[in-house]
């Protein structure tokens, strides 16, 4: 029997072997081939050699495949800006540097003309001011040829397309710019993409091609770092220019306010961006932790509410949103549809720390702005954990936290302007040649928008700055007097004698009169002397003369505007800057102290003659007042000191619409330079030793003597502080004095002797 089964086995064997040998070859051949061809390469006994092979490009299967990869082709050319965009654009390779070599200008396309029904197309509010913005900046150009720039007439803000806002037709409307150029060198602005149901951040409806883009809600994956930028999302009523200061009055320490952490919003019962705030209610507690939500909104929110709605609802109502933002000191900022929110800039703005829930968010302007010192990182995945980490945090971190959410609020994110110009900065520090400000610079008062780094190749020299590098001004100090009457120069005249009490000081470094007048500049023996003392008059008329040993003075041609007293000339080579009016009349004493007292503050304008301003209810405007009162806002440039730099800030960043204001008047160049100074700084001026009367009154052609003079300072202050979309200057009631001054001894006992001696 097992000899039986052991022939049966070897029978097996032997015929798989012989059907392996004889026709295994025949699972080498297609099934596609045709039977007459398979038997004719069996009975060769071997492969048909591939000369010999039939075509198949006429096979229904592969013609079938043939259609399928064409069809999938199309699909994907005519949806390209709805794939994921990579990050292959870097300045280096989508931008033109040449056109931005001589200066950083910005070129916006003129609207589009009117379509056939006579309707220009949409343009939104905010777009609306974005173009504003850069229209009355000193970025604008109206010469495509000189841009470096360029931005869309086109509204881009809102590519949602159930919007009322969405702007059709982008692709041919980009497609006719005469230098569209496939984006290379234009900035999009962009605040929503994408629309229901998954809020695709990639989906624009157009092909942005090489164009930066400026845009909110921006995700790790999408920014093509080094060169798109993230912006905040702002709503329909943010203010053009400054608006609204940030909300913290005060800084006591501790901070402890009523709720620890805080939130009232929206929810949303499905879909993207659900997950998160569906599960706020775990973390609210109505006593430290107050997280409310609704999903009473949309217009179908009855037919989606879940069994939590009338619960949440009830206690929606019961908070007020303000009232949460004024009395919490951290704000929870979740996702919402995209991964930006609203609550971001609400929550700086009101001193409330940020504590951010959305995963992969790529936060505004994070280039540039170290956000650790103004907010705080939580997890979606680990809600239930935020509540211990806002309780961790020790109160001299939340005391510092807080304090940052109000530098870069009023610095960066305050206007619709402020977060284009902060846009347009960060690009232009990527250009080969511009400086790059430092992040000490970028993450503190007064910010990057008011530091120039064309002005010095050192931080330090700005008046901002000196004391947190732990360094000083430098020395002595250049009187520059501004000579607008040209009364004749003699030993009796008011210039004459201004001029040799200067030369008396012991920290003068050099004298710079600047001629406006209309008589003819003095000759040289006219002059006192100032022995070492270098003497340079500049005519702002044409002619130059130089008096004592200093070098050959700059010459500015054409009509004089009196906002000229402020160039930065390039005869100022000292930190500090007297400035005064050629009829003043003060001592050697009085310049030593002032000067000593600007060196403890380089930053302010430290003076004496002071005014001040108020708010006119009866006339709903801001009025300007030269009575002495017990406080004041702004020290008249006539007989001040302050940092040079401010006369480069004034020559090079003022809007020029101030200053077309100034040149208009011919007056109200001291008020601009207050509200500067104080933009900067947020510090009032300071004022020295009371003096009743700083001016030599002999000459009737002074313009003090005009009765229309305060009328017209009037219309500059509400002029000035409508262009600064606030006003600036704060007022103030600290003078500085001497010691002993006015005290009941002995003038030997003190210091500066002259100055209770004049104008008592």
């Amino acid at each position: 029997m097992q000899a039986k089964k052991r022939y049966i086995l070897v029978f097996v064997s032997c015929a798989f072997l012989a059907y392996a040998y004889f026709g295994g070859y025949r699972l080498k051949v297609s099934p596609l081939r045709p039977r007459r061809a398979q038997h004719e390469s069996a009975k060769d006994g071997g492969v048909q050699p591939h000369e010999q092979l039939p075509s198949f490009l006429g096979s229904p299967d592969l013609q079938e495949l043939k259609l399928l990869q064409s069809n999938q082709s199309k699909s994907l050319e005519s949806s390209k800006h709805l794939l994921p965009r990579k990050p292959d654009c870097r300045m280096e390779t989508c931008f033109d540097f040449t056109r931005c070599y001589d200066r950083f200008l910005v070129y916006i396309y003129p609207p589009e003309p009117l379509n056939s029904l006579g309707a220009a197309p949409p343009t939104s509010a905010n777009y609306q001011k974005i173009l504003t913005a850069i229209q009355e900046s000193r970025y604008y150009t109206s010469d495509p040829t000189a841009a470096c720039l360029f931005v869309l007439g086109i509204d881009t803000l809102d590519r949602d397309s159930l919007s009322e806002d969405y702007v059709r037709n982008v692709p041919s409307r980009l497609a006719r710019l005469p230098y569209w150029n496939n984006g290379r060198n234009h900035i999009i602005f962009n605040l929503y993409s994408g629309t229901w149901p998954d809020y695709a951040e990639n989906s624009l409806g157009f092909d942005a091609g090489e164009a930066i883009l400026a845009k909110a809600s921006m995700g790790v994956l999408q920014l093509r770092h080094g060169f798109d930028v993230s912006i905040p999302l702002f709503h329909k009523q943010f203010p053009l220019r400054a608006g609204a200061t940030g909300s913290v009055q005060s800084n006591n320490f501790p901070a402890n306010k009523k709720y620890l952490l805080a939130f009232k919003g929206k929810r949303y019962v499905h879909g993207i961006g659900s997950e998160t705030r569906n599960s706020l209610f775990h973390l609210h507690n109505g006593r430290d932790m107050v997280l409310v939500t609704t999903c009473r909104h949309g217009k179908s929110w009855r037919e989606l509410q879940d069994n939590r709605c009338d619960e949440d609802n009830r206690e929606y109502d019961r908070y007020d949103y303000e009232t949460l933002l004024q009395n919490s000191t951290f704000c929870l900022v979740p996702r919402g549809r995209r991964l930006g929110s609203f609550r971001f800039l609400e929550a700086l703005q009101a001193g409330c720390i940020p504590v951010l829930l959305s995963n992969a968010w790529v936060l505004p302007f994070e280039s540039k702005i170290d956000w650790k010192q103004a907010a705080i990182w939580a997890d979606e995945r680990l809600l239930l954990q935020v509540p211990d980490i806002v309780r961790s945090i020790p109160a001299e971190r939340i005391f510092a936290l807080r304090q940052q959410t109000q530098v870069l609020w009023e610095r960066y994110f305050g206007s619709i302007e402020k977060i284009v110009f902060t846009t347009f900065e960060i690009i232009r520090e990527r250009l080969p040649d511009y400086p790059v400000r430092s992040s000490l610079v970028w993450n503190s008062s007064p910010g990057a928008l008011l530091t120039l780094p064309t002005f010095a190749d050192s931080s330090r020299y700005m008046p901002f700055l000196l004391n947190s590098m732990g360094a000083e001004p430098r020395h002595n100090y250049t009187a520059v007097i501004y000579v607008q009457i040209g009364a004749a120069l003699g030993p009796n005249a008011a210039l004459y004698k201004l001029v040799r009490t200067i030369t008396k000081s012991q920290f003068v470094e050099r004298i710079l009169v600047l001629w406006a007048a209309d008589r003819p500049l003095p000759l040289k023996k006219r002059w006192p002397p100032t022995s070492h003392i270098p003497l340079h008059v500049i005519s702002l008329g044409g002619s130059t003369r130089s008096q004592g040993a200093g070098p050959t003075s700059q010459t500015t041609e054409g009509r004089p505007s009196i906002s000229q007293r402020f160039l930065p000339y390039e005869e100022i080579q000292t930190d500090a800057v007297l400035s005064l009016d050629e009829d003043a009349i003060l001592n050697t004493d009085e310049l030593d102290f002032a000067y000593t007292v600007w060196r403890d503050f380089p930053e302010r304008i430290v003076g004496y003659p002071a005014r001040a301003h108020f708010w006119d209810d009866s006339k709903n405007a801001w009025g300007y007042t030269s009575k002495w009162t017990n406080y004041y806002s702004i020290v008249l440039t006539g007989a001040a000191f302050y940092h040079r730099y401010y006369n480069y800030l004034y020559t090079n960043w003022l809007s020029l619409l101030l200053l077309k204001t100034v040149q208009q008047s011919s007056n109200c160049e001291d008020i601009l330079m207050n509200l500067l100074v104080s933009h900067v700084t947020r510090k009032p001026p300071i004022k020295v030793t009371q003096r009743k009367g700083y001016k030599d009154r002999e000459t009737g052609r002074s313009p003090w003597n005009d009765p229309d003079h305060f009328i017209q300072r009037q219309s500059c202050l509400n002029t000035f502080a409508a262009v600064f979309g606030y006003m600036p200057l704060i007022r103030s009631n600290l003078r500085m004095d001497p010691m002993l001054y006015r005290d009941p001894v002995s003038n030997l006992r003190k210091k500066y002797r002259q100055i209770e001696l004049v104008g008592s």
